[in-house]
């Protein structure tokens, strides 16, 4: 079969044998995803002139850089400081101040859930820090994969990631590294705690004000996303908030729990 056909054919039994090999390198379970990430998987296949998923395996696990390629193309870890800038000027403008005056207290507990290279993580704890949210606790940063948490804490990023950023907010929270590249100051460091996690089967914290899960699970199967959605629903406080991705509705949102509270963005009730 070509792998071309391979985009409209059901995969063949060795793509399984393939599928469970990665689940147990990577911890990721590719039967999680919609039947588009097979047709993903194939592309880079033949991008590297791969003829076997034997091959395709072998070269994957035995070398670093192919692996990373591997993880970077499936889970499309492309991001940027304040990604759809008009998101997070709804948390500081409308979201945040709400909540401070309907818990009494500014102690906020926040996650980034399937953090990436941690530009996301990185811009809640400078959203916290501007608009004094004392947090009980570091950001959340969680990921499936290893290789972009410890580029997230290193925190450097290329100054084309700051784009979005409010020209006043870089001195006060970026060093310059050389000409291209930038560095998050300790005082943002400080603010996160990332952590090795797999969303679909580990167990989650709970008593979550905000949580942001964006362009995480658009790969995901409708079973998987509806999953995932009820294990965020149930680690939120009642009134706490679930955002999503630009491209990620929710269109069930009542039978898993949550009511609309905006754009892409849920609410669990406060009863």
């Amino acid at each position: 079969m070509s792998l071309q056909d391979s985009a409209i054919y059901p995969a063949p039994p060795e793509y399984n044998t393939f599928k469970k090999k990665i689940q147990d390198l990577t911890g990721i379970d590719l039967d999680a995803y919609k039947y588009q990430i097979h047709r993903r998987i194939h592309m880079l296949m033949q991008r590297w002139n791969m003829k076997t998923y034997e091959d395709y395996y072998k070269t994957i696990a035995n070398n670093p850089e192919k692996l990373r390629e591997f993880l970077d193309y499936l889970t499309i870890n492309v991001t940027e400081f304040f990604r759809n800038t008009n998101r997070w000027w709804e948390l500081r403008d409308k979201i945040i101040p709400e909540m401070f005056k309907e818990l009494g207290h500014q102690r906020i507990k926040l996650w980034s859930a399937g953090c990436s290279t941690g530009e996301e993580p990185y811009s809640l704890a400078i959203l916290a820090l501007e608009t004094k949210v004392a947090t009980p606790q570091p950001v959340l940063a969680a990921d499936i994969d290893k290789g972009v948490l410890a580029k997230a804490e290193k925190g450097v990023y290329n100054k084309r990631q700051i784009a979005s950023t409010p020209k006043e907010w870089v001195p006060r929270y970026f060093t310059d590294v050389d000409a291209n590249n930038i560095q998050v100051k300790q005082q943002v460091k400080d603010k996160v705690k990332f952590k090795h996690m797999n969303l679909i089967k580990d167990r989650f914290e709970a008593g979550f004000d905000i949580i942001l899960c964006r362009n995480v699970v658009i790969y995901f199967g409708p079973e998987t996303k509806s999953a995932l959605y009820k294990k965020f629903h149930d680690a939120l406080r009642p009134g706490g908030y679930l955002m999503t991705g630009a491209t990620e509705q929710i269109f069930d949102y009542k039978n898993l729990g949550f009511e609309s509270a905006g754009p892409f963005l849920y609410r669990r009730p406060k009863r």
